[in-house]
């Protein structure tokens, strides 16, 4: 189920489809598991920007592009050595300048907050309503399939764990970032927001300051005299 949930990735065949493109179909695949898919490939989406933004990622020694790309193609448990070794208090001498990519993702934080959020909404209304018409039943029917394969099926058990660490890492990380976000009214919603599974990765990327590229990265926690 895998590989037809990958091809439906973002829901983007089911609409192409829909709009009636069909130079590749869509696999039929229930719903509720294209919902949870989706879920956790929109927050991985999300979190790149959020890893880039984090004043502590200095600590981290490796790629973060890489970071973010495992992520992707295997699992967020990639980031429970680096949420280990950011809470290292000792602090790099020199700072390291932030890759074009991650200045670009960073630049981009708000049109892909857009898309995540949307990419969002979009698997909870697929989750409840998608295929009305493939024999899927009603809300309850699914929520009973989706009950039934969290707990049966080892790929839906890898997501919803994923989705436990997403929701973990997202408070941790935005709460010790808020002060990248511009305005004190954003940064009190965002602060809020932050224990809203999802939401608050969110709200976090769109309320970044424009200047964040030039701020993050090793530029803070250093010692004086490295600034």
């Amino acid at each position: 189920m895998l590989f037809q949930l990958s091809l439906n990735f973002f829901f983007v065949l089911p609409i192409a489809n829909a709009a009636g493109f069909h130079v590749v179909t869509a696999p039929v695949v229930h719903p509720a598991a294209e919902a949870l898919f989706n879920i956790v490939m929109g927050w991985t989406l999300l979190f790149g920007p959020i890893i880039f933004s984090d004043a502590r990622n200095n600590r981290f020694k490796g790629s973060l592009e890489a970071l973010w790309a495992g992520q992707w193609f295997l699992t967020n448990a990639f980031l429970i050595p680096y949420m280990a070794i950011r809470l290292n208090e000792q602090v790099p001498t020199k700072s390291q300048s932030p890759s074009k990519f991650c200045q670009a993702a960073l630049s981009a934080a708000k049109p892909i907050a857009l898309v995540g959020g949307i990419v969002g909404a979009l698997s909870i209304a697929w989750g409840l309503g998608g295929r009305p018409d493939a024999g899927f039943g009603n809300i309850v029917d699914r929520w009973n399939y989706f009950l039934h394969y969290i707990g049966t099926d080892r790929v839906a058990y890898a997501f919803l764990w994923d989705v436990f660490l997403y929701s973990i890492f997202q408070v941790w990380l935005v709460q010790s970032n808020l002060k990248k976000v511009e305005g004190l009214r954003m940064r009190k919603m965002v602060s809020l927001l932050s224990y809203v599974p999802y939401v608050g990765s969110v709200a976090y990327l769109w309320g970044l300051a424009s200047e964040i590229p030039e701020m993050t990265m090793s530029q803070e926690n250093l010692p004086e005299e490295s600034k």
